[in-house]
């Protein structure tokens, strides 16, 4: 499994400007073969960055991700104030909590 964990910088007022898109974007993105999660989020104590969160199953289904109609329309989108994105890229497979057991998370 791939997963990306983008942060982007910008204003509060470009997400407000953005938000119909990125959700347009977000309902596109988890449509798309290969794509097991894909969620934009807002810090709670710094409204001025977003998130992106994805999943995919391959790293060939993340390329062809960046190659759709949504992702263009995405940098469209920004591209009269860009946002400072800087994106994490892994491959993992996915564990069970320690001991299998979620209650040691607790606190």
């Amino acid at each position: 499994m791939i997963v990306v964990n983008a942060i982007i910088e910008t204003t509060e007022e470009n997400i407000k400007k953005w938000k119909d898109g990125i959700a347009t974007i977000e309902q596109a993105s988890r449509a798309e073969s290969g794509c097991i999660d894909y969620t934009w989020s807002i810090e709670l104590n710094n409204p001025s960055i977003l998130r992106a969160t994805e999943k995919w199953k391959t790293i060939e289904d993340l390329a062809l991700h960046f190659k759709t109609p949504h992702i263009f329309n995405f940098q469209e989108m920004v591209s009269e104030d860009p946002p400072k994105i800087t994106a994490y890229f892994y491959e993992v497979k996915e564990v069970p909590p320690p001991g299998n057991d979620l209650s040691l998370l607790d606190n």
